[in-house]
């Protein structure tokens, strides 16, 4: 009774912050981006708690369960791309899309960027953002089902529209400014259960008990304890790192940057997000390490090994606690679907709806187009999410390495590069998503096994890179498109 109790209040107080931020939503530009007015900390804490979805406490707990410390190399590659995400494209980024013409969404940027495929542009890079934030939006509705489904008994089916309702009603009424200020009270949750988790656990089985746990079950698997532990391949550890890569195209952090206030707060917010982020993944490292272990020792086979953290909290804490700490997990799979969702609405609404139908849109009515075009994808994302077999980190592997290797080489070049063409930017685009979809699946016909196991974000990104650059030295830029960069360069180089 007391886990309800303290999951309900949770509940409560995430949707308060969404029927707040329905009175403090003016426009359009305050649902979408919350008029440009972050400050630091909640830059910051919005940005992680969007970035690290369901998978943090559940994906990547359960990948180090299953396959040994070899998976902590995502970890590794996830902090080094989010620390140089803040340090390269962050604060040009806030300039750039305020000076040209107040962009508010990626797609918008990249049309004023490069106004000779403006259309095209418009229309690729919005297409991309719905196909791949439609299956980052179900593996977030799977996480939160599994929640549901293992905290109140429920059936799949059930718990997977329970747990999507709680998300889309705050999103829904609330916009930005609910999902930004909720994000802020979510990774506090966060990092705490991901640093009690693993302590808990410290205090009940010695290091001793935890060496002989894990050794034991590798004698159990068939495999050497060394192996276990660091079993992986050069192209696993490859693999792994290259999630870095991907930040630099994922439009929901790269519209926290496009919220900030300043470009100074973004400075702030730098030392404050990767603190956080180093910790948190620690900490999330530890709960598949520590748990495997535990449950070893126990005796205990978990049916499901994305359940790690959720089994594990509820052997260690009594239900006071472990209410607050499962409401950890809606909170990292609540703060990145909505996020998610806002930026598929965003795409629709501003991009299409407005950009090719409805020009003269009233901020109102952009409002509440908005709203239910976050009804729409809730519910496409939820008919993808059907199938309780789905594992949440697979759902997000594929989403993120479709943004990193379509936009992130798009948005750092358009960032530093004055004699980017339009062209080429589009067909940079394209072939980086169309890389991602055929890669495995291509390589597998070839039967190049081995290649087909490298994570798609390499080839995907690398390509997109080749195409940009190469086809912009046989596509001329405009003359006032170089001065119009020139002078959004100056505009940042005086605010920093």
């Amino acid at each position: 009774m007391q886990i309800y109790i303290t999951f309900g209040l949770y509940l409560a107080i995430i949707l308060g912050i969404g029927l707040y931020a329905y009175r403090s939503t003016q426009n359009f530009d305050d649902y979408i981006l919350g008029g440009r007015k972050m400050g630091s900390f909640v830059t910051a804490m919005s940005a992680g708690a969007s970035d690290m979805s369901g998978w943090l406490l559940m994906g990547l707990p359960g990948a180090i369960f299953l396959s040994g410390l070899s998976e902590a190399w995502i970890a590794v590659g996830l902090t080094i791309g989010a620390y140089m995400n803040y340090r390269v494209v962050a604060g040009r980024l806030r300039i750039f899309t305020e000076k040209y013409s107040n962009a508010l969404t990626l797609p918008e940027f990249f049309a004023q960027r490069f106004p000779r495929q403006k259309k095209a542009l418009k229309i690729i890079s919005s297409a991309i953002i719905l196909f791949f934030f439609t299956i980052y939006c179900a593996s977030g509705v799977v996480a939160g089902a599994k929640l549901f489904q293992s905290l109140l008994g429920l059936e799949y089916s059930t718990a997977l529209w329970l747990g999507a309702l709680a998300t889309i009603t705050y999103t829904f009424i609330g916009g930005y400014l609910a999902v930004s200020w909720s994000d802020t009270i979510q990774a506090s949750l966060m990092i705490f259960a991901l640093i009690l988790a693993p302590v808990m656990v410290l205090l009940n089985i010695s290091w001793d008990e935890i060496t002989l746990s894990l050794e034991a079950k590798s004698a159990m698997s068939g495999i050497p304890y060394s192996n276990w532990l660091h079993n992986v391949s050069g192209i696993g550890v490859v693999s792994a790192l290259a999630w870095g890569l991907g930040y630099f195209g994922q439009p929901h952090i790269l519209a926290r940057f496009m919220a900030a206030d300043s470009v100074a707060s973004l400075e702030k917010a730098r030392r404050i997000g990767i603190t956080w982020m180093f910790l948190c993944l620690g900490g999330a490292v530890a709960v598949g390490y520590f748990g495997l272990a535990y449950f070893t020792a126990q005796n205990i086979e978990l049916a499901n090994a994305e359940a790690v953290f959720i089994e594990l909290t509820k052997v260690m804490f009594n239900p006071w606690v472990v209410g607050i700490v499962l409401s950890a997990i809606l909170a990292a799979v609540m703060s990145t679907l909505s996020a998610q969702l806002l930026m598929c609405s965003a795409a629709i609404t501003e991009d299409f709806y407005k950009g090719f139908f409805r020009k003269g849109a009233s901020s109102n009515e952009l409002v509440w187009v908005g709203r239910l075009m976050v009804l729409f994808i809730s519910v496409v994302a939820i008919v993808i999410a059907q199938d309780p077999n789905s594992k949440v980190m697979g759902l997000v592997s594929y989403a993120w390495a479709g943004f990193g290797a379509a936009f992130g080489p798009v948005v750092i070049l358009s960032l530093f590069n004055r004699n980017i063409s339009s062209k080429a930017a589009l067909w940079g685009m394209l072939s980086g998503a169309v890389t991602v979809v055929a890669w495995s699946p291509l390589m597998k016909y070839l039967g190049w096994e081995d290649l087909a196991q490298l994570y798609e974000i390499i080839p995907g990104f690398l390509v997109c890179s080749f195409i940009t650059i190469t086809s912009s030295v046989f596509a001329p830029v405009h003359p006032q498109v170089v001065q119009q960069f020139d002078e959004a360069l100056a505009e940042f180089e005086s605010r920093r």
